[in-house]
């Protein structure tokens, strides 16, 4: 057996009061046409124009992703910049250490690493010398004759050249065999 369920009358009056016939001339029908056509160009537009908007934001965030880093690094390598004199001051203190107490010989040697640890965490890295000249991480500043080294070979560096991350800050100033 099916158990079917015939609407009452009170259940079909119901429903016959909410439906509601309206008879429309052609020109009023017509022209809520065109009303609907002109509200769903709109929806469409403005689905287009928050879809742009979605996609120039997303365009900035990276771009300014990108910009942030950029600065941050620059930030860094200016930092560092601003310390290497102190390096140099280090390597010169080190050629002059035959006067001075061996323990604060030890103590200034000991601060110097500290130093070089910290900054190699920040991407520095010192500019090979122990290769023939390159112009891209070297700067002769003078060449002389030498039998013991060919020609275009390092003899000496005058100051140590350092790069951040494949960038270089100072180029090493180098003296160079003829």
């Amino acid at each position: 057996m099916k158990n079917s369920k015939k609407p009452t009358a009170p259940e079909t009056e119901q429903v016959k009061e909410e439906v509601q016939v309206i008879e429309l001339s052609k020109e009023e029908f017509e022209t809520l046409k065109t009303h609907i056509e002109t509200l769903q160009k709109e929806k469409d537009e403005t689905v287009a124009l928050a879809q742009r908007l979605q996609a120039d934001f997303d365009n900035f965030r990276k771009r300014n992703a990108s910009v942030y880093t950029e600065s941050r690094e620059e930030g860094i390598r200016t930092a560092i910049s601003e310390l290497l004199p102190i390096l140099d001051g280090f390597d010169r203190a080190f050629q002059n250490t035959e006067s001075i107490d061996a323990s604060w010989g030890d103590g200034i040697k000991l601060l110097h690493k500290q130093m070089i640890d910290q900054l190699s965490k920040l991407g520095l890295e010192e500019i090979p010398t122990d290769t023939g000249f390159n112009p891209e991480f070297h700067e002769a500043v003078m060449q002389v004759e030498s039998e013991e080294k060919e020609s275009g070979d390092i003899v000496d560096v005058y100051r140590k050249g350092y790069k951040v991350k494949d960038k270089i800050i100072r180029h090493s100033m180098v003296i160079v065999a003829k």
